[in-house]
């Protein structure tokens, strides 16, 4: 879920491409160069590509997408909408933990879930939410087209290229003077743990279910599913979470991800750490999820949650001189380039980062710099990211870690909610504000927020990082009394340089 999205070490993002000896760069390809007017031709309808030809639309080109699942993509359909969605009534659940603290009677006791009907909702939203997009992108021009697109032939005489679309109807040959490649990722699966959509499930399979599972094995530990695992925890349903490492989120803030370990097996998560599954397997009405060690648990469900695979295969990438990492991503620089004459790429498929943000980022780029308009590259230091679980996790700018080991001359500060006094009101014992600062100039420079809505907590701090805004800035900024974005400048505060 990138959504959302699995988030990737910055060590495994494929390295920008640099063309062979001899290759026609974008640069020096021989012909004209691009201008208002020009044919653009994006094959996939998700963030990256829809953005991108709002983009291209609005600078006066001429658009077609390319889609073969519905316009936004596995984000919208079966990834990001849906699974925050899902997200969203199992906090109607757990939102109920400190009722007895605030006076409330009956709690999460008291309450029921319709899985049929949650999961309705969720699809019926995904399907509204892509059904705007479309008709978005048609108000502004820009044409549809539901099929499958790829890459055919080499760079012709007057600069164009060709991608075949196969529709319903047949084929159709579309003139691009751009292309974007924005067709995304889907899930990984394990050889001997192959899904059937029942029980044995990837996360796109997850809102087929009609019943709350009896006992749900999640298989990774990452982003997708520590979120999944901390959903169907909240909606009452008994959570085996298998991770591999020594902690869930291994790939985040460190105290943060302890935190949310806590939580989980507070509430009654069992959290199976450094251990490994093997295989799934049906076993009558239900699954066994055998680990590396030979255990064996019993359960009804089986999430697999173990990264994506960019869908890059079948698209003609490499015989028209796009190069690809061993993992199969597009290899793009940070204007969104692969290494064939305006060929562009964005989003999962690239590897850079899996979140939605960033693949609509990267396709806005692409289309700025292939249209001639002002552009600025892709700055991953300004990427706000945020993990869904109850509480949330937002993180912006440069890590603990980086601090830690010395990548960055910086100071860290760190304040517990509890002790913030709208959160004590709401009964918010668990989270914190984390500030990293510049050393020498004061600049805020990385943030972390662990609360309820960090995603929007988070915003402040995203402000600072991107315009470089010192601690004693952000200090000096009013906020509500109470509130918990008092935390943040109280952390901001603590950080202040004196000049001794």
């Amino acid at each position: 879920m990138t959504s959302a999205d699995e988030h990737q070490p910055a060590g495994d993002r494929p390295e920008p491409p640099a063309p062979a000896e001899g290759r026609r760069t974008q640069e020096t390809a021989g012909s004209s160069p691009v201008r208002a007017g020009s044919r653009v031709v994006i094959i996939g309808g998700g963030p990256g590509g829809y953005e991108a030809a709002l983009v291209a639309a609005q600078l006066g080109a001429r658009v077609s997408v390319v889609e073969r699942q519905g316009m936004g993509g596995a984000a919208v359909l079966t990834d990001v909408v849906p699974s925050k969605t899902l997200i969203a009534t199992a906090e109607w659940m757990t939102a109920t933990d400190q009722s007895a603290e605030l006076g409330i009677r009956g709690g999460a006791e008291g309450a029921s879930v319709d899985m049929a009907a949650v999961n309705r909702r969720v699809l019926t939203l995904a399907a509204r939410q892509s059904q705007d997009i479309r008709a978005r992108l048609e108000r502004e021009g820009v044409r549809v087209v539901d099929g499958v697109g790829r890459l055919v032939g080499d760079l012709r005489a007057d600069g164009t290229r060709i991608v075949r679309a196969r529709t319903e109807d047949g084929e159709e040959d579309l003139v691009a003077e751009i292309v974007l490649v924005a067709t995304g990722a889907h899930p990984r699966v394990l050889p001997d743990a192959l899904p059937d959509g029942e029980r044995i499930l990837t996360w796109a399979q997850m809102y087929n279910l009609t019943e709350l599972p009896e006992h749900l094995v999640v298989v990774g530990s990452g982003v997708t599913g520590a979120e999944f695992a901390g959903a169907y925890n909240g909606l009452g349903v008994p959570v085996t979470l298998v991770s591999s490492r020594d902690r869930v989120l291994p790939g985040e803030d460190e105290d943060a991800a302890e935190l949310i370990e806590t939580v989980f097996r507070r509430r009654g998560m069992n959290v199976l750490s450094r251990s490994r599954a093997a295989a799934v397997r049906r076993v009558g009405g239900g699954v066994e999820v055998e680990l590396t060690d030979g255990r064996v648990i019993a359960a009804s469900h089986c999430l697999l949650a173990v990264g994506g695979v960019p869908n890059t295969e079948g698209l003609g990438l490499e015989d028209v001189g796009v190069a690809l990492t061993e993992q199969g991503h597009v290899r793009v620089d940070r204007v969104s380039r692969t290494t064939a004459v305006r060929v562009y790429a964005a989003g999962d498929c690239t590897g850079v980062l899996p979140l939605a943000s960033v693949a609509a980022m990267q396709g806005r780029i692409a289309m700025w710099h292939a249209l001639g308009d002002a552009v600025a590259p892709l700055d991953l230091d300004a990427v706000t990211a945020n993990i869904f679980t109850a509480p949330e996790i937002a993180t912006i700018g440069v890590t603990e870690k980086d601090v830690q080991e010395g990548k960055v001359d910086a100071v860290v500060t760190q304040l517990p909610l509890a002790r913030n006094p709208r959160a004590k009101m709401l009964g918010i014992r668990e989270g914190f504000v984390k500030v990293m600062a510049d050393r020498h100039s004061g600049a805020v420079i990385g943030g972390v927020v662990v609360a309820p809505r960090a995603s929007e907590l988070i915003f402040p701090l995203a402000i600072a990082v991107t315009q470089r805004i010192t601690v004693d800035q952000l200090a000096n900024v009013f906020t509500i009394y109470p509130s918990l974005t008092g935390s943040i400048a109280e952390a901001a505060r603590t950080l202040h340089q004196t000049g001794n």
